[in-house]
């Protein structure tokens, strides 16, 4: 007997329908939704492009075997029965079904002004967080339409909610400009929603007659062999009859330490802390994790937990990493929570002494890209060495041995995630905490979501390359050209130049724009290049002022020789 019901491919549109009519749910024990935006974003752009986007397994639910929920952001099951269990594809489906239903934490826009002047999609698509005020205000269609600025919800039902949408946009235009504008969104049409609408996956379905041990043996067989599912799951399933509800400790391990939520911490991270932890020599290779003890989980969740609420509040507070897009690297977490869960939190002094080292250890390990590579065996090793150094041994390796050039802040881009991340939120921290462009508050988290603050350029990328002739598309994107700024004030600035920009911030009355750009850790007064819009002068004065802030966490104070002496801007 085959257990294959059958192998045909299946419409994106007509698959995300079934999510949304809850005819297709997932077993209750796989992990949650788990994708960054920028992942689902990415997805999106191959599926527009009409590239694999890998295939799907399902099974013929009839047995009832395991417990079901819908996907994340889909009506909720409420009795509703359902018809598929998905095996294999849930990060997919759920990152799609958000995107084009508009629902979860972000939401998904298309510029039909730069796919009208011939840029390719991935540069027209973006999102955004779906709390702020751009997205409340971008639900009104007069909006949508005076922007061209297309929601990826209208193509939920295929092309034709596109080609009604258009018809809403271009039938108050004069003839002339209706007739240009049709011409251009049918090519868009075209060229892109349609590939969309006839987008489809390759899906496996297994049979009703599929037993359940079947179902476990391929869940460990994919998972040996690549395909991303979930320690956690595996091990939820394993605990199970030794009474451990792993996503019922985990659920309440987020009510009790809501940071950690607030941080979108995988619980693999959690299970990796108790590996380091609960071994006299710390390891947290996936095979150490897939061996843990009943009783590891017991003797260790909650100091680890607790202990993974203490590191996330020190990164939030001490160090200003106010978003979990602002982390170097989640890999950093486990070794942190490790090292608090085995060595507690003294109730004296020496609890701030401990803080004290764990703030240098980070910014050392960020400065070094000690994360970059190697994640488990580095943390392994920094557990051992932190501990230690808590105990008055000699600071660890990671520390002793940091080695920067300031001159790499030169080159240092988005693509560079923990130095670039690290110059952001160094710059949130100092002084009295970085302010506001539009508003003058200091910057915190809910300030980032709420106005949409988010890093950008300082010196238009536009005006550097058209105007000052900056071909390396690093030296108009590097961190010294970067800093946090509001959505509005962005929009502002445009591609004017900063003598420009800055001048109307300035004239404003009662605006304290030097107190502000020294939050910025940005030149002032009457010599700034700013007035003279001197690229190059900027880029060193931000370098020496920059420098001296990685040396102040860092505990560093020469520079070392790492980088060439020769850097052209032009």
């Amino acid at each position: 007997m085959s257990l294959f019901e059958d192998t045909n491919p299946r419409a994106l549109k007509d698959l995300l329908a079934e999510i949304h009519s809850r005819t297709m749910v997932l077993p209750d024990f796989q992990r949650d939704f788990v994708w960054e935006p920028s992942a689902t974003q990415e997805l999106i752009v191959s599926i527009a492009s009409n590239y694999p986007a890998g295939s799907l397994l399902r099974v013929r639910d009839a047995k009832r075997v395991f417990a079901a929920r819908e996907f994340e952001g889909a009506p909720r099951l409420d009795g509703q029965k359902h018809t598929f269990l998905v095996l294999d594809g849930q990060q997919r489906l759920t990152s799609l079904y958000q995107a084009f239903y508009g629902v979860g934490e972000h939401r998904y826009y298309l510029d039909l002004n730069k796919l009208l002047d011939g840029n390719d999609f991935e540069e027209a698509i973006f999102h955004v967080r779906a709390s702020t005020k751009w997205v409340k205000a971008h639900e009104e269609f007069d909006l949508q339409a005076k922007e061209l600025t297309l929601p990826l919800s209208v193509l939920k039902g295929g092309a034709g909610g596109f080609l009604e949408w258009l018809l809403q946009v271009t039938n108050p235009m004069p003839s002339a400009e209706r007739t240009r504008m049709l011409d251009g969104l049918t090519k868009i049409n075209n060229q892109w929603i349609k590939i969309i609408d006839d987008y489809h996956f390759p899906v496996v379905t297994l049979s009703d007659k599929t037993e359940p041990d079947a179902l476990c043996t391929i869940f460990e067989t994919l998972n040996r062999t690549g395909v991303k599912l979930s320690v956690f799951e595996l091990l939820t399933a394993r605990f199970w009859p030794q009474n451990i509800n792993l996503r019922e400790l985990w659920e309440t391990a987020l009510k009790a330490h809501p940071i950690i939520q607030d941080f979108e911490v995988d619980p693999y991270y959690l299970l990796q802390c108790i590996s380091l932890a609960g071994r006299k020599a710390p390891s947290c290779k996936r095979s150490d994790v897939l061996n843990l003890a009943a009783s590891d989980i017991k003797t260790w969740w909650e100091p680890v937990a607790s202990g993974l609420a203490a590191g996330l509040t020190i990164l939030r507070d001490d160090c200003k990493v106010m978003l979990p897009k602002w982390l170097p690297y989640q890999t950093m977490l486990p070794p942190l929570a490790a090292v608090l869960a085995k060595a507690g939190m003294p109730k004296t002094a020496a609890a701030g002494a401990q803080r004290e080292n764990l703030k240098r250890w980070f910014w050392c390990a960020v400065f070094g890209q000690a994360y970059e590579s190697s994640p488990n065996s580095k943390a392994a090793k920094d557990v051992s060495e932190l501990v230690a150094w808590f105990e008055g041994g000699q600071a660890p390796e990671s520390v002793r041995n940091l080695r920067f050039d300031p001159k790499a802040l030169r080159d240092v881009t988005p693509r560079q995630r923990s130095i670039y991340r690290g110059v952001i939120f160094l710059i949130l921290g100092t002084g009295n905490g970085a302010r506001d462009f539009h508003t003058q508050a200091v910057i915190t988290g809910n300030l980032m979501n709420e106005q949409g603050i988010d890093d950008h350029h300082i010196f238009p990328d536009d005006f550097l390359l058209k105007k000052k002739g900056i071909t390396p598309a690093r030296a108009r994107d590097c961190v010294l050209n970067r800093t946090l700024i509001d959505r509005t004030t962005n929009q502002m600035i445009s591609n004017r130049a900063p003598s420009d920009y800055m001048a109307e911030i300035r004239d404003t009355p009662g605006f304290p724009l030097e107190a502000v750009l020294d939050s910025h850790c940005l030149p002032k007064g009457e010599m700034s290049p700013f007035w003279t819009d001197d690229y190059e002068a900027f880029l060193a004065w931000r370098q020496n002022r920059l420098w001296d802030e990685i040396k102040w966490v860092t505990g560093l104070r020469e520079a070392a020789d790492l980088e060439a002496d020769e850097r052209e801007v032009a």
